[in-house]
């Protein structure tokens, strides 16, 4: 097995059990969706995401195969990225449609990331403008821009946040305009290069603390709720994907200033 860090062991079982949940769903995972109906063969495209999110998965956890399951997952995403969710952004702008957009931009990103490790010769030879220093900043861009409007939906949303903050907690309200914050100023550092390894890594903690202390209990609860569900898979895959980038800045000082 190659196994380079936690985050990506973590990114790799999260695909993994998207591919699993869409097999057993018979339907588009939270990253994959949604995708309008008029599609054509899209009961086709439901069975072909999962097979991509399942095998790439495992792919990425072999040594032998991990740079071509990077590089399909990364295509795969990517493609789905521009086909599916840049087009709706620029047509509807709503929180709702800007979420979903960003959504699959933090696992393109994560993908993108592991390619840029992972990437062998032939990568080198005929891709080499996508991989390496290139590529990771591609990567980190594409993350810090997906992490300002995660954080604009808690002001937009205010009410629905304020609802998901457990209740033991107090100041409800603080909270959710102290993580909206966060995350708008975390997605700037990435974005401009200043602390910007210290920015990726507490946005991933924020975004993984959000699945252990909202969605899990929910879950732990055996609440039936589909919607619930799902929310808590896209959580459990952007906390991985979060994970990944902030992996990316391995080697460089938690506080450099201008450098992306």
């Amino acid at each position: 097995m190659r196994i380079a860090s936690v985050g990506h062991a973590v990114f790799a079982l999260a695909m993994i059990a998207l591919g699993i949940l869409g097999l057993i769903k018979g339907d588009f995972t939270p990253v994959w969706e949604p995708v309008p109906k008029g599609v054509p063969a899209r009961e086709v495209l439901v069975y072909f995401c999962a097979f991509i999110s399942l095998a790439s998965g495992i792919g990425l956890l072999w040594q032998r195969t991990a740079a071509p399951a990077a590089r399909v997952l990364l295509s795969c995403l990517l493609l789905w990225l521009l086909l599916f969710r840049v087009p709706s952004i620029f047509l509807s702008f709503t929180v709702e449609t800007w979420w979903s957009g960003c959504e699959t931009a933090v696992m393109v990103a994560g993908a993108w990331v592991l390619y840029a490790w992972f990437a062998a010769d032939w990568d080198r030879q005929h891709l080499g403008f996508v991989i390496g220093d290139k590529g990771l900043r591609i990567a980190r861009v594409l993350y810090g821009l997906a992490l300002i409007p995660f954080g604009v939906a808690h002001f937009a949303y205010l009410e629905n946040t304020v609802a998901l903050v457990p209740g033991w907690l107090p100041w409800h309200g603080f909270w959710a305009y102290f993580t909206g914050c966060a995350l708008i100023a975390a997605g700037l550092a990435v974005l401009i290069g200043v602390y910007a390894r210290l920015a990726a890594a507490l946005s991933a903690f924020e975004i993984g603390m959000f699945t252990l202390l909202v969605w899990v209990p929910i879950m732990a609860a055996g609440s039936r709720d589909a919607y619930q569900w799902s929310e808590t898979v896209v959580s459990a895959a952007l906390t991985a994907g979060a994970w990944m980038v902030a992996d990316s800045y391995r080697g460089m000082s938690w506080l450099a200033v201008n450098k992306r």
